[in-house]
């Protein structure tokens, strides 16, 4: 019995990759901390091994916030 409750508390799963910064940037629906879609951070926990791999892989090409220049008179004709 002793051995099945220590399985469960050190089960090999990926961490979250949060931050503890959670603000969903407005135009690319990404967190600006962790850089995953609201149903990523909302699925997360029940996401196979598999999934999690994926997307961790695929984090550090994403930018959850545009790196264009903002502002002025042209910008907010472009909206």
């Amino acid at each position: 019995m002793k051995d099945d409750r220590i399985k469960v508390w050190s089960r090999n799963e990926i961490e979250s990759p949060c931050i503890q910064i959670c603000v969903v940037h407005p135009e690319t629906r990404l967190c600006t901390g962790c850089a995953r879609s609201i149903d990523e951070i909302g699925r997360w926990s029940r996401m196979e091994p598999a999934e999690r791999s994926a997307i961790m892989a695929e984090l550090p090409t994403r930018a959850a916030v545009p790196t264009g220049r903002r502002g002025g008179r042209s910008a907010r004709l472009n909206r």
